[in-house]
């Protein structure tokens, strides 16, 4: 009877150190959630702001390095498959059958507030058969190749006057692929 009062006992007080360790854990949850208000910010001047971001996005959110060669955005584009490569050239994006360029986007509430994003050329994919030219086939479809960024997003403090810096994260397409058609032509 003693040894079973007292394993009772043993089991009854791991289990109360359990819901107490639970309940310390919401209250410290529940602590934080408060604080990061107050942790968080806000700038009045604009060039501060463009310090602060540039600082955090160097230490806690680095940048991928943007390509050399990049398009405006509202530049025609077309399906090279008339000028696909006789000769090998050294970038994925022009030696790709989906071939893709890179245009600049511009949010200016976001920093970095530009930065490259890949735009597919064709909508189908080139085709290379046999000795024959090549050609667009719609049988397949070019379609972006996403990634996942962080931005530190320009939001309003209370009071409008003053801003924070908020992470937020952005699809960024970063290539293009070729893929099978939903439907075949």
């Amino acid at each position: 009877l003693q040894v079973n009062t007292t394993r009772d006992s043993l089991v009854n007080s791991q289990s109360d150190a359990k819901k107490k360790l639970r309940m310390d854990m919401k209250q410290i949850l529940i602590f934080g959630l408060l604080l990061v208000p107050v942790w968080t910010r806000c700038y009045e001047d604009d060039q501060e702001l463009q310090d602060a971001a540039e600082r955090k996005l160097m230490t806690s959110y680095t940048q991928p390095e943007e390509p050399q060669t990049t398009a405006a955005p509202d530049s025609p584009a077309s399906c090279p498959v008339e000028h696909f490569p006789k000769q090998v050239p050294p970038h994925l994006h022009a030696r790709s059958l989906s071939p893709w360029r890179y245009v600049l986007v511009t949010k200016k509430d976001h920093f970095p507030s530009t930065y490259a994003e890949a735009q597919c050329l064709c909508s189908g994919c080139i085709l290379i058969q046999n000795n024959s030219p090549p050609m667009e086939s719609h049988d397949y479809n070019s379609v972006p190749v996403k990634q996942t960024r962080v931005f530190l997003k320009k939001e309003p403090c209370d009071g409008g006057k003053k801003y924070h810096l908020k992470p937020v994260t952005v699809k960024v397409a970063v290539g293009c692929t070729c893929v099978r058609a939903n439907t075949f032509s």
